[in-house]
């Protein structure tokens, strides 16, 4: 760095990475400033400049030589875990100008010399007291794997059977296909016995590293596969909500999913944000005849990869929902935790992947309908060109935000009903006339989205708190039935002992 350089960086004032010192002469400040740099992005602590003024207040030839000293010292011994620093020279006038050049950490959280985390917070820096604030550090630079994480009391009692059925069909397709799986005839335990003989579904379920070797559950285990996983992971949801208007501050809204409409695995959270998106956006008339359907102003196939992406590469240690909101010129999706590593908002608009959960990122794709190769962004851009994407690292989140109103230039917009008692059952592949007379309340909308896999009468009566008696089925199962949003697994066979019911597609 030449003197000019020096001097149009100090003109700039302190930034986020950039810290003036006078001199170096406390170990404790100065590793307490590395600390701060090193659990951030890194920076530049410049020594013989006043941080209040700006003044140059040049280093004689011995005290260069005791601050570089000092400075070397400090990064290797005082911090913990050590790190390497380049320290450059500028000769200025009347002296020396010593800048340490502090790298981005690879290994956080970094400690200074009293065992302090620091991390730089503007041109200030902060304390790092916040738990899942060092878990973050350690998710960030790879040292913690948040899927992996195990989950204190989650016992195989609280997986869904049904969901855990569906990944190992799926994943071990050739195997049971090849050894005569018959899902009407073998329960779980036969069809684990298929692929693994003399196996417990528990043992599998350690060799798949769902179940860690101390025996406790994984987070990406309960994501996937429990019943209920906010009962343990209660950030690990979504919160939706259809603005009226533009602004995040409004108060009236459109649509606003309630908290226990979301409550359940990835798969159910994944079909119900679609929905919500579904019901929330309007359909265009893109071809002359007035009576084709229209299309959905947003491609779906864009909003299944970005929903999908953030159900999957969220953090697991940031205590914070996903939040998607749906504004009259915008959507918005904000998924907790900047991008990972050392990418960027141009690499991800170039297709470059680094997943933050490579675990929970394997084996999801045998679960929601993305590909899992690195090209969803890619594909994103096709469908939604105007798309932006923002890496904020003040709110530690990162946002995608698609204009509603450029699909709709060439189209005829279709002002379709939001209310469910307009909706149009779709039966056959064709629209049929009939539509539903009734209202779903809450509770019956929340039973349609816990059979998006099947399930049976005793499941759905313990989600309701219910007995399994006839009248609780009846009134419960037996209008869902009626109206067309359930359908039987077996209808042919509607009292057999294995009779479940599934949302009607």
């Amino acid at each position: 760095m030449t003197e000019k350089e020096l001097l149009e960086l100090r003109d700039l004032a302190e930034q986020g990475k950039v810290q003036f010192k006078e001199r170096a002469l406390d170990k404790n400040d100065i590793s307490a400033e590395m600390s701060a740099f090193a659990n951030k992005k890194g920076g530049r602590l410049i020594i013989g400049i006043k941080d209040k003024t700006g003044e140059i207040n040049p280093l004689s030839y011995k005290e260069v030589q005791e601050t570089t000293n000092l400075l070397t010292s400090v990064a290797s011994d005082c911090l913990n875990p050590g790190i390497v620093i380049d320290i450059n020279n500028v000769k200025v006038k009347g002296g020396v100008v010593v800048i340490a050049e502090i790298p981005k950490g690879h290994n956080k959280p970094y400690q200074d010399s009293k065992g302090v985390v620091w991390i730089k917070n503007g041109s200030d820096k902060r304390r790092v007291l916040d738990k899942n604030m060092l878990m973050v550090m350690m998710e960030e630079c790879g040292t913690l794997k948040g899927d992996e994480v195990a989950v204190p009391d989650a016992t195989i009692e609280d997986l869904d059977t049904n969901a855990l059925t569906s990944y190992l069909e799926a994943r071990f397709n050739g195997v049971l296909k090849s050894a005569g799986y018959d899902a009407s005839k073998h329960d779980l335990d036969q069809m684990v016995s298929l692929i693994i003989h003399g196996k417990t579904v528990e043992d599998l379920l350690r060799n798949l590293r769902f179940i860690r070797p101390d025996g406790q559950l994984t987070v990406a285990a309960l994501l996937l596969f429990g019943k209920a996983p906010q009962r343990f992971l209660p950030v690990m949801t979504a919160k939706c909500i259809s603005f009226v208007g533009n602004s995040v501050g409004g108060t009236q809204f459109r649509d606003k999913l309630d908290d226990f409409e979301m409550e359940g695995n990835l798969k159910h959270q994944f079909d119900t944000i679609m929905r919500f998106f579904k019901r929330n956006l309007k359909s265009v008339q893109v071809k002359p005849d007035f009576n084709t359907l229209g299309e959905l102003e947003v491609s779906p196939d864009a909003l299944g990869e970005l929903a999908a992406n953030c159900l999957i590469h969220r953090s697991m240690c940031y205590g914070a929902p996903i939040r998607i909101f749906i504004f009259d010129n915008r959507i918005e999706i904000h998924s907790p935790g900047t991008l990972p590593g050392d990418i960027s908002v141009d690499d991800v608009r170039n297709g470059v992947s680094m997943p933050r959960n490579s675990f929970l990122f394997q084996n999801a794709i045998l679960m929601l309908p993305y590909t899992g190769a690195g090209s969803g962004i890619t594909r994103v851009l096709e469908k939604c060109p105007d798309a932006k994407f923002e890496n904020d690292e003040s709110k530690y989140e990162f946002i995608v935000t698609i204009p509603r109103n450029s699909n709709q230039e060439n189209g005829k917009t279709i002002q379709e009903p939001t209310d469910i008692s307009k909706v149009i059952i779709q039966e056959d592949g064709k629209l049929s006339k009939k539509t539903i007379q009734e209202k779903l309340s809450k509770k019956q909308i929340d039973i349609v989205n816990f059979c998006t896999v099947p399930r049976s009468a005793q499941e759905i009566m313990d989600r309701l708190g219910l007995s399994n008696q006839n009248y609780n089925r009846r009134h419960n199962i037996g209008v869902l039935l009626e109206l067309g949003v359930l359908e039987m697994t077996d209808p042919d066979h509607p009292k057999s002992r294995n009779q479940k019911y599934r949302k009607k597609q």
